[in-house]
């Protein structure tokens, strides 16, 4: 059991592949730790819009475990005045249950650990499979957590790999929709429970845009 309150480092290690190693031919996954932040981890209850947030202390704690080694993301109120202080946000945004995506996110990575990012539109879903070569080079070349979002499917995820076989592409997703305090999920019922999983890129919604956030920080 880990400590009360500790979030799950490297919730993503142990999950199956999605096919057989002969049927594998290219995977590219992130280097590195990173912590598993989700809706409620600190004790505060942000169910139905904190998404972009915690995908954001996930890729955080990355940084900070890359570069100081210790673990301190920005909390949900420090990301809001980030934004206001950007001015990409009004006054009114502190405090408020106000979304954040891919865009907002890579300014906070840049005001906060001074890492810029690198944005990738994808126009449909159904266009996913034209951004794997890109995704495969990202993780080899940086191996640093990525973001991705959406329109009309705007769950905010993070994305720690891609996996090309024979049936297909598929994106290690890390879903920070799991509610509970930090340190009560165990890493054997995130992956039951499929917190984090490989997905097949038709599996994601054909009709929606995509953003991906590529931050251009190499792993040590």
């Amino acid at each position: 059991m880990h400590h009360s309150n500790e979030l799950l480092r490297n919730v993503h290690q142990g999950v199956p592949f999605p096919e057989p190693e002969s049927g594998i031919c290219r995977r590219s996954l992130i280097r590195g730790d990173c912590l598993y932040y989700h809706y409620g981890c600190d004790g505060l209850d942000d169910r139905g819009w904190g998404c972009g947030y915690r995908t954001l202390q996930t890729l955080s704690s990355w940084m900070r475990l890359q570069t100081s080694g210790e673990n301190t993301p920005p909390t949900l109120r420090e990301i809001q005045e980030a934004l206001v202080k950007t001015e990409d946000k009004p006054a009114s945004f502190v405090g408020s249950r106000g979304w954040i995506g891919s865009f907002e996110i890579a300014l906070c990575l840049d005001s906060f650990h001074q890492v810029p990012c690198k944005i990738v539109h994808v126009r449909r879903g159904a266009e996913l499979q034209n951004q794997i070569a890109e995704l495969h080079g990202h993780f080899d070349r940086f191996g640093s957590p990525a973001m991705m979002g959406g329109d009309s499917d705007n769950a905010s995820r993070a994305i720690l790999g891609v996996c090309s076989g024979e049936r297909g592409h598929y994106l290690l997703v890390l879903d920070p929709h799991y509610f509970g305090a930090g340190g009560l999920l165990e890493k054997e019922t995130a992956h039951a429970e499929g917190w984090v999983s490989w997905r097949k890129i038709d599996s994601f919604d054909q009709g929606s845009f995509y953003n991906f956030c590529l931050p251009q920080l190499a792993a040590k």
